[in-house]
C-alpha cells in the first residue's frame, strides 16, 4: 500500500537576473516550476527592445515533494530556499493561480457596468474580488480571500 506524498509550491532564490535561466533548467530536468513575468519595452540610446521582467525578482516557484527539495541545487543559479518561521516557505496553489491569471489576458463579460467598489467573480480563479480601478478595458481587483491584486481584461 503506497501513499501519495504531498507536493507543495516552494520559493527558490536565484542569483540576480537568473530567474528565466533557472526556470528553463528546472523544467529541463522535469521539475514543475513557475515564475511570473511581464514583457516591457526598454529603450537605449541606439535601440528599443522587448525584455521579460520577472514580477518576483530573484525568485522561482517549484512544485515538489518535501523529500525532493535538494534536487534544485543541481541547477546552476539556484542560491537557497525562502524560509518563514524556520521552515521552507510554502505558497498556496490559489496564490500561484492568482499570479498566472494576472499574467494571462483574462476576460470578464462587461454585461453590466463595473465600477470601483463593486464585487465580482474573477475569471479563472473562481474567487470574488473587489474592483479597485478600471483602466480602459482592464479591471484591477483585490481578491477577498488572498488579498492579492489581480488584473484582467473586460470585454
Amino acid at each position: 500500500m503506497s501513499t501519495v506524498a504531498a507536493k507543495y509550491w516552494f520559493v527558490v532564490y536565484t542569483k540576480p537576473r537568473n530567474e528565466l535561466k533557472v526556470l528553463e533548467r528546472l523544467l529541463g530536468i522535469g521539475i514543475v516550476a513557475y515564475t511570473p513575468f511581464k514583457t516591457e519595452l526598454r529603450k537605449w540610446s541606439d535601440r528599443k527592445k522587448k525584455v521579460k521582467v520577472p514580477l518576483l525578482p530573484s525568485m522561482v516557484l517549484v512544485y515538489l515533494e518535501e523529500k525532493e527539495t535538494a534536487k534544485v541545487f543541481e541547477i546552476p543559479g539556484v542560491v537557497r530556499y525562502l524560509f518563514e518561521n524556520g521552515q521552507r516557505a510554502i505558497v498556496s496553489a490559489q496564490e500561484v493561480e492568482a499570479m498566472k491569471a494576472y499574467q494571462a489576458d483574462v476576460y470578464v463579460d462587461k454585461a453590466k457596468q463595473i465600477a470601483p467598489g463593486d464585487t465580482l467573480e474573477v475569471p479563472t480563479l473562481l474567487q470574488t474580488g473587489e474592483v479597485l480601478q478600471i483602466q480602459g478595458k482592464t479591471c484591477i481587483a483585490r481578491l477577498q480571500k488572498l488579498g492579492a491584486i489581480v488584473r484582467f481584461k473586460i470585454s
